[in-house]
């Protein structure tokens, strides 16, 4: 028996490989390959009614909770959106006083940081 570590495309597999006498190689388990993730579709653009204000995640995760709603008036500080990072909850606020013109995310969606979460007018 024989233990190999590959990597392929990133991935590291554990191998183990048994020989046979006649120079014959049979895996002893099967090496499985990741499933490919297809990318996931983008997001429709926001409205036309759309602010000029972004409201950005600061860390990636996902949305938690969107405790606002579309024409609301906000304050600059205010909680927009909750993310859930590490489990933690991480308040997504407004960079400046406005109303809220579009909500791009819901609840569940995965955010990368800096992600348009929302945007003000």
């Amino acid at each position: 028996m024989k233990n190999y570590t590959i990597t392929v495309n990133g991935n590291v597999y554990d191998v183990t490989v048994e020989e046979n006498g006649a120079g014959a190689v049979q895996t002893a388990a099967p090496v499985v390959a990741p499933k490919a993730v297809a990318p996931a579709a983008p997001k429709a653009a926001p409205a036309a009614g759309a602010g000029s204000i972004q409201v950005k995640a600061g860390a990636a995760g996902k949305v938690f909770q969107i405790p606002t709603s579309v024409g609301q008036s906000v304050q600059a500080g205010d909680t927009v959106i909750v993310i859930e990072a590490m489990k933690m909850e991480i308040p997504v606020v407004a960079p400046e006083a406005g109303t809220i013109a579009s909500i791009d995310v819901a609840v569940g969606d995965a955010v990368e940081s800096g992600a348009v979460l929302a945007t003000l007018n």
